[in-house]
Parts: structure tokens; sequence; C-alpha cells
């Protein structure tokens, strides 16, 4: 496989960041890999990848003397809270308390400042069985870091408690299979939620005639009443982006796209096919699941970098975890909907919460109804949990 990823440009010689830009290579054929992550998918050629392959990164600061950071740098913070104030999070002052979030993924390096502290109750390595928590990618750790982070890029919600599933080796490749058995694990293990940040072609095959394995296991954890969120994929540049990634096509998943701190769409931004096909065999989506189900930050996050450093990432991955986030502020402020809550534990519950998100997320200017790239709207923690308590 080709390596696409483009070459960083040099930021402000007095900052120094980091830029980690993360795409996925462009669509060229029906199985090509278009999204963070591309599928084997029962006979077919798929390879599963994450969209954050080919990380190119320069270090910010890392660890002196006595191995204290120096931190990142005001400019990095400053863009962190200006995320915060375009989604609303800001105004909420829960921290995800009592909620359970699996992230599947590169898996999570612990050695940095911004995790001492975080809540880790549960990993498990579906690559080489390692007992304790790793990350041989990053990707995993920067996602990690936008939910739970302590000291610098606060995460949206710190105080979560963390179960982590590493489904992908250090090259960001592997199978269809092992990603829906680290899904399984995530709904085993009792999560709330399940964050995705990977995605890739579709399997071709309806989600109620099977789909893939990863699409069967989401299926399995909406049932039980456990929120999914996945990545639209990062093709929108490719010029013939046919529908957002698998498995956020799965109908009651929520799918993300991203934006940037104005909230206009990231250019690479994958694009939803809901008006129905033949080839491959697609019926029309309907509200509130049209895709992608809404926006969120994702050009130039601010993120964590194992070794104890800090930089940037771009990618609908970061935009994933915001939504993971939020949606674990609004169970926190309303547990009743929690899969073990009185209003929880089935499909239909999570209907519900995606119809919260329909109604309480920001449209683009003269936006009317949904948006192939911007979905209904751009997500809004506060209006979100507000929402919730109004049902």
């Amino acid at each position: 496989m080709q390596d696409d990823s483009p070459s960083i440009e040099k930021m402000d010689e007095d900052t120094q960041q980091m830029v980690a830009t993360l795409v996925a290579p462009p669509k060229q054929n029906s199985q090509s890999l278009p999204e963070d992550m591309a599928f084997v998918q029962k006979g077919l050629s798929f390879l599963l990848f994450v969209g954050f392959i080919g990380l190119s990164i320069w270090a910010i600061s890392g660890f002196t003397g006595g191995g204290i950071t120096s931190g990142p740098s005001a400019m990095s913070v400053e863009l962190h809270d200006e995320f915060d104030t375009l989604i609303q999070s800001d105004n909420v002052t829960l921290t995800g308390n009592g909620v359970t979030v699996c992230i599947v993924d590169t898996g999570i390096n612990m050695n940095h400042i911004e995790f001492e502290g975080i809540n880790l109750i549960g990993w498990k390595d579906f690559v080489s069985s390692i007992p304790d928590p790793y990350d041989d990618n990053g990707h995993g750790t920067m996602m990690a870091g936008i939910l739970v982070a302590q000291q610098y890029f606060i995460g949206l919600a710190p105080d979560v408690d963390l179960l982590v599933a590493k489904a992908l080796p250090a090259d960001g490749t592997g199978s269809d299979a092992t990603v829906a058995e680290a899904i399984d694990w995530c709904s085993n293990s009792n999560a709330d939620v399940i964050s995705l940040s990977l995605g890739g072609a579709p399997s071709g095959v309806p989600a109620f005639f099977g789909g893939s394995d990863s699409e069967e296991s989401v299926g399995n954890a909406l049932e039980l009443g456990i929120v999914v969120v996945a990545a639209a994929g990062n093709d929108g540049e490719s010029g013939d982006d046919n529908d957002v990634a698998s498995p956020g096509i799965v109908e009651n998943a929520i799918c993300v796209g991203a934006v940037d701190t104005q909230g206009n769409i990231w250019e690479g931004s994958s694009v939803g096919d809901n008006n129905g096909r033949l080839i491959p065999p697609m019926l029309p989506r309907f509200d509130p699941n049209q895709k992608p189900e809404l926006v969120a930050p994702g050009e130039q996050v601010p993120v964590i970098i194992p070794d104890g450093q800090w930089g940037y990432a771009s990618g609908t991955s970061a935009a994933t975890v915001y939504v993971s986030g939020a949606i674990a502020l609004m169970f926190e402020a309303h547990p009743e909907w929690k899969p073990d809550g009185a209003q929880g534990g089935s499909e239909s519950s999570v209907e519900t919460i995606k119809e919260w998100i329909q109604a309480s997320v920001k449209p683009k200017a003269s936006q009317n109804g949904h948006d192939d790239y911007y979905g209904y709207g751009l997500l809004q923690v506060e209006a979100l949990i507000t929402a919730a308590g109004q049902d």
C-alpha cells in the first residue's frame, strides 16, 4: 500500500508546534482504501487501516530534567479552548463521572503527564495479547487525550471510566474481524459509549443482510442501548467520495464529520450518500439517521503525543472522540438513559438520543435540513444535555 500522507509544513519558529495531518489515501476503485481504515469483508479483499497511518510528527516539547515536561505552547492551549467554546463544552461543569467509554484503536501510552490520574478500568490487546497498556502507533493515545487528558488539554470527559481495546498494530493495519472482536469486548465490558476513530470501505452488503463483522458487532452493541460513535472518514478530497466509512454507515450508529475552529467543514471530511443506490446496494436514509449525523472539531485539533509531547491532528477521528465525550456528559447528567438505566438498554433508547442530537446541533448558515457534509449541524454539548432533560 502506498503511503500518500502529505508532508508537514513547518510552523511558526517561535512556537515550534508539532503538526500531524492525518489523512487517508484517495479512492481509486471500489476496493481502494478510502477512510481511516478499510475492512477485510467476507470474501472481499479490503484492507483495514486507520486513516492516521504514516504520521509525520515534529516535537513541540519533550521531557526536561526530572521527568517534568515544559508543556504545550500557549497558542495550542488557546486553540484547545476555542474548540471548547465552539461546541459549548466550556459552559458545562460535568466531567463524565460514572460513565464508561470504550476506545477501539491502536492502544494507549500511559507514560504521559496528561494521563496521570485517569481511570483506566480495562485494557485488552487483540493484536499481541500484551497484558499492559501500550501504543506503538500513537493514534490511540491522541484520541484518548481528547477524551481524558488531565493537565493542559483538559479532556472533554476526563473522569470517565475508560476501557481501551487495541485492535490495530504499529502500522495501523488490521482486520475487520479483529475490530469486531474488540467492539464485542467493549459491549461485554459494560461500556456505555463505544468510540471508533476508524473506518473503511462499506461492505456493499446492507446491514439487515449481515454486513461486515464490525457492522454486525456495532449492531449488537446498539441493541443493548450502547451508543456507538464512528468516524465519517477522511476522503472528502478524493473526488469520488461515495459514502461515509463503515461501520459509521450502520443506521443507528452516530457518524461524525470534522470542522475547524470557525465551524467550517474540514476539506477532508467524507460526504454521506443518503439517496440510496443499486451498486453497491443501499436503501435511502431518513431522519435522524442520514449520514453523517453531525460534525465536531477535527481540523488542527490540539492533541497529546506519546513520549510526553503535544501537537495537532486533523481528521474525522478527532471529531469522533468529541462526540463520544459529549454523549458521556449527557449520560452523567441523565443516567437513566445509560444502557443499565430505567430508560436505556435498547436500540430505541439510542434512537431517542439521536433525535436529541438532531434537535440540539447548530446548522451552518442557511442550512435547511440535513447536509451531506455537515450532517444536521455542529455538536453543541450544553444544548444536547438540555434536550435530554426535556424529554
